[in-house]
């Protein structure tokens, strides 16, 4: 648990695991892959990067400041719902409609700590002491707005990685790890379910996953143990 693997390597008939675990057989799960927030697109002045957030983990540490929250999705508005609560906050987002739940959207519009600023993009950064000087484009135009936050929460998403498959020899398409029919990656006992698989008519359905997972299984079990029979249980009767 908690534990990145950076190695697989093939010995005899054991795949060893970072020097730390051997293994017969692997199943990797990955989803769509280790997540990173996308960055603030501007430069930041060195004094105020450590007021840039992407994640709250402390609603209190932001009592009674000025927030700006950059993003348009889910994400942003549950950050400035929650923000809201102990700070006044100004959501940024480059399109006058927001992509998320409409419930979500009508608390923000109605939300008197709420102050929204649509369609703006940030321009540049500067401190002002201490605090951000944000200037904002107005999308369609040339004009630039000036505001004043104590901190900027940005929530313009996630990025998703799954190229660490490739340093352990196995091979992917587009970024997702390819399986034929048993869910067998093209190294031999290593198999993979879920959202980081790419195979024909694949649909991104988390049923789907459910079912590739007991495919991997029985096919690794049988794999390992020849010799045994397996039994399948079946949903007819």
């Amino acid at each position: 648990m908690n534990h990145k693997v950076e190695t697989i390597t093939e010995k005899d008939s054991y795949y060893i695991i970072d020097d730390l675990l051997q293994s017969r057989g692997i199943i990797i799960a990955t989803g769509a892959g280790a997540f990173k927030p996308k960055a603030f697109p501007l430069p930041v002045p060195e004094t105020l990067q450590s007021k840039v957030n992407y994640f709250i983990k402390n609603p209190a540490t932001f009592a009674g400041k000025n927030v700006a929250v950059l993003g348009g999705g889910d994400s942003a508005l549950d950050l400035a719902i929650e923000l809201s609560k102990v700070a006044n906050v100004t959501l940024i987002h480059r399109r006058n409609e927001f992509r998320g739940l409409e419930s979500n959207v009508e608390k923000v519009k109605t939300n008197p700590k709420i102050q929204l600023l649509t369609p703006y993009l940030p321009h540049s950064v500067s401190d002002k002491n201490g605090k951000f000087e944000l200037s904002l484009k107005k999308v369609g135009t040339e004009l630039i707005d000036q505001a004043e936050f104590d901190n900027l929460l940005v929530a313009y998403g996630f990025r998703a990685n799954n190229r660490f498959v490739k340093k352990w020899g196995i091979q992917t398409s587009d970024g997702l790890i390819e399986v034929d029919r048993k869910m067998q990656t093209s190294k031999e006992r290593i198999f993979a379910v879920g959202d980081c698989v790419t195979y024909a008519g694949r649909v991104p359905v988390i049923g789907i996953g459910f079912g590739e997972a007991q495919l991997a299984i029985s096919n690794i079990m049988q794999s390992l143990f020849p010799e045994k029979k397996i039994t399948i249980h079946s949903t007819s009767i």
